[in-house]
């Protein structure tokens, strides 16, 4: 141990740098001298696309305690792979929007008009982001990563005052960039795209090779997307558009993917390739699907969340979850099933309705909270 407390502090960071969250924060428990190392010296984590998979997020949607659950995929067979962390350091009441990167984009549910704020909820930092110029309710947002130090935050859409005309569908795009920690109009939205994306879009959005897109339910499922270079918009059909009982957009490898499933029939992943042809990449294996189903054929009341790594179907926070990632240093995905929370240290935990996030921790501090 002496050798050790010996290192030099950047040599020490660097080597800490490869830990995932839990061995850190253990490391950071060991001594004075290794938590003011990792505390002064917070190199980005490399384990976090490389060497790990990411944890699953659960944010009870009704919940009156100031809580969420995280899960530890690295002891996903184990009894205690679920944590709880408290949020009672933020001060309103909240809504996962998306991750961005280590970070959780908020929003902020006691206003009507759209009001963001970011968190890490490991390091229990928090921060209002500023107000729009345009008081929007239920708009669409997207989000894209630049790098570790810089983001951006797309606003389309909405419903907006009119003065003395009254509320309509807010026909722009707004814009919020990390570094100038500012919003700005870019451009126009149809008005058919704004108001599909106002009622018929959820708040998840996928970004890749310059597009930003969005699922819209109105009628039967489609894709919205907007070229954030050409401020242009498009639409995308989808297979099996009115049939299906979910469907939700992520990102694998860096290409759209779309997650779906039909009545009597498996929920299927299909990928997007050049030519804007969609392309059957696996469904879930029948065991799996009907352990996650309890008998049932009906997949309404699927949720699913992904990025990279994997992608993860769940209903609620006591329910069992079927996950897709990758695994190995094949680059091999493969289909796992995991446990739903239903205690903790002993302790029994509520069921509750969850919005769930997939997520690569971190105990670095963020520019965003400087």
């Amino acid at each position: 141990m002496s050798m050790w407390s010996n290192l030099p502090f950047d040599l020490l960071a660097n080597i800490f740098s490869f830990l995932s969250p839990d061995s850190l924060a253990r490391a950071r428990s060991a001594c004075r001298n290794w938590n003011a190392c990792a505390l002064n010296y917070p190199l980005g984590p490399r384990y976090a696309a490389q060497s790990h998979p990411p944890w699953f997020l659960a944010l009870p949607i009704r919940n009156h305690r100031p809580c969420c659950y995280a899960q530890n995929p690295a002891m996903a067979m184990g009894k205690d792979n679920w944590h709880e962390i408290s949020l009672e350091f933020l001060s309103v009441p909240v809504r996962p929007v998306a991750p961005v990167e280590s970070l959780l984009l908020l929003r902020v549910t006691n206003s009507i008009t759209l009001q963001l704020a970011i968190c890490n909820p490991f390091t229990r930092q928090f921060r209002y982001l500023p107000r729009l110029n345009i008081s929007r309710t239920n708009p669409a947002v997207g989000i894209t990563v630049m790098d570790s130090n810089s983001f951006r935050i797309y606003v389309a859409g909405g419903m907006s005052e009119a003065g003395q005309g009254g509320a309509f569908y807010e026909p722009t795009t707004e814009l919020y960039d990390s570094k100038l920690d500012t919003w700005k109009i870019v451009g126009s939205v149809p008005v058919e795209f704004a108001v599909r994306l106002t009622v018929w879009t959820p708040n998840e959005s996928v970004y890749t090779k310059g597009v930003l897109y969005w699922i819209t339910s109105a009628r039967a499922y489609s894709v919205i997307g907007f070229e954030l270079c050409t401020n242009a918009w498009f639409e995308l059909g989808v297979p099996m558009a009115d049939r299906l009982e979910f469907a939700t957009l992520v990102r694998r490898n860096e290409v759209v993917t779309l997650v779906g499933g039909t009545s009597g029939g498996n929920a299927c992943i299909w990928e997007l390739n050049e030519g804007s042809i969609w392309c059957l990449l696996d469904t879930v294996p029948s065991e799996l699907g009907s352990r996650f189903l309890q008998g049932k054929t009906n997949w309404g009341s699927t949720k699913c969340v992904g990025n990279d790594n994997a992608i993860c179907l769940y209903r609620d926070l006591g329910s069992g979850m079927v996950i897709w990632r990758e695994d190995g240093d094949e680059g091999r995905w493969e289909w796992f099933w995991a446990e739903g929370c239903h205690y903790i240290k002993g302790k029994q935990v509520q069921n509750n309705p969850i919005r769930g996030i997939l997520i690569h921790p971190s105990l670095a501090s963020s520019f965003i909270f400087d």
